[in-house]
């Protein structure tokens, strides 16, 4: 083969590989809340941290948003990290309070879209800015498989990957449905106006971080690849019914602690990936 055919070989090449490149960017699918799913791709969730009390009247405001945001999507994920002089005080908080509010008090209610991203007030009204966080097509979800028995957890966590991840780490929290304790509510527009609010239903109350509550690294998060980690623990002694368990697991970037992808389960569920059909 002469020079020049070489060449021109060569060009062909580059030129192959290019519109190859361009073509799988082109052909990315749409990642925002509104975008038809692709199959193949991964349903995106957004977190709903709601920093709460059964004491704070105006913490009823949250969780009124919390419902109409699950009332409308089934993307919606949600944890309630109770403080202060409440049954269900999250003695750990520290952490989070010096992640997110790092100069200043914690002065509930306090809510954090996918961990970091403040929800504007009056977040009844911003119902919105929570939904347009989810979507169809990301290329990193996770699923959940529990066995809650004879006082014992045992809990795996997979992470799927349809492209390479750097710098990630992963969350884990135990959580408890159905606990029912008068709760303040200061608003005559929401739950009937009643104050305080008998029995309240307080759900996805966190219980207990089965990692590091600002998260750990996780590793071997590339394309086409599935990561799991397993927990191993028995029932935490403040789980008034272990029946009642639930589990979050969620992905932040070691970068900015901003969540990527989260997942709710219950117990003794067994998870398939949201992959689109």
């Amino acid at each position: 083969m002469n020079f020049k055919a070489l060449s021109t070989l060569f060009i062909a090449v580059i030129v192959l590989v290019s519109c190859q490149d361009t073509i799988i960017v082109e052909n990315r699918p749409d990642g925002s809340a509104t975008a038809p799913p692709v199959s193949g791709y991964l349903k995106k969730n957004v977190l709903i941290e709601d920093y709460t009390g059964t004491w704070c009247g105006n913490c009823t405001r949250v969780a009124w948003a919390i419902e109409e945001a699950k009332a409308v999507s089934d993307k919606v994920v949600s944890v309630a990290i109770h403080n202060g002089n409440d049954p269900y005080h999250y003695a750990d908080i520290a952490p989070l309070k010096n992640l997110i509010l790092p100069t200043s008090q914690l002065a509930l209610p306090v809510s954090r879209l996918n961990r970091m991203i403040v929800w504007s007030f009056p977040e009844t009204s911003n119902v919105q800015q929570a939904l347009d966080l989810t979507g169809n097509n990301t290329t990193i979800g996770l699923a959940m498989n529990s066995t809650v028995s004879n006082g014992n957890i045992n809990l795996d966590v997979k992470v799927k990957c349809l492209d390479n991840y750097e710098g990630l780490k992963l969350v884990v929290y135990l959580l408890e449905d159905k606990l029912y304790y008068n709760q303040r509510n200061y608003y005559s527009d929401l739950y009937g106006g009643v104050n305080p609010i008998p029995n309240f239903e307080h759900n996805h109350v966190l219980r207990a971080s089965l990692t590091d509550i600002t998260g750990e690294a996780i590793t071997g998060t590339v394309n086409g690849a599935t990561v799991t980690r397993n927990f191993s623990v028995p029932v935490p002694a403040n789980i008034a019914n272990p029946a009642n368990i639930s589990f979050v697991a969620f992905l932040t970037k070691a970068s900015d602690n901003i969540a990527i992808n989260a997942r709710a389960a219950h117990a003794n569920e067994n998870q398939s990936f949201q992959e689109n059909p």
